[in-house]
């Protein structure tokens, strides 16, 4: 059964900003082929980190929303980690996120 599910990725700031979507683009074919869909790839650029990851203060982000079965999703994020220039990762089922908002929400009140 096919999840929907919301990636973020830093890729290193020293990684030219026009070769972001197509580097990126290697990876979400393992989901095309697989049978997955690309809803949307939206690439936020160059930003500040919290905090330093690898001794570097700055990352390239890029949030990609998809759906896909969950090994699929596993795949690309173990290939996503195992490439050099992508700093840290993040998948999410897109319910979830949606539901810890709603539980921060109400917290809050």
């Amino acid at each position: 059964m096919a999840t929907s599910y919301e990636l973020m990725v830093i890729i290193d700031p020293e990684v030219d900003e026009r070769t972001v979507a197509p580097q990126l683009d290697k990876f979400l074919d393992v989901i095309r082929k697989d049978g997955g869909t690309i809803e949307n790839i939206d690439i936020w650029g160059r930003r500040r980190l919290a905090y330093e990851i690898q001794k570097k203060t700055e990352g390239i982000y890029a949030v990609v929303n998809f759906t896909a079965e969950p090994a699929t999703t596993s795949e690309v994020d173990r290939q996503l980690k195992l490439s050099e220039a992508v700093m840290r990762t993040k998948v999410l089922r897109k319910d979830e996120a949606v539901v810890d908002l709603t539980a921060t929400d109400a917290d809050a009140a």
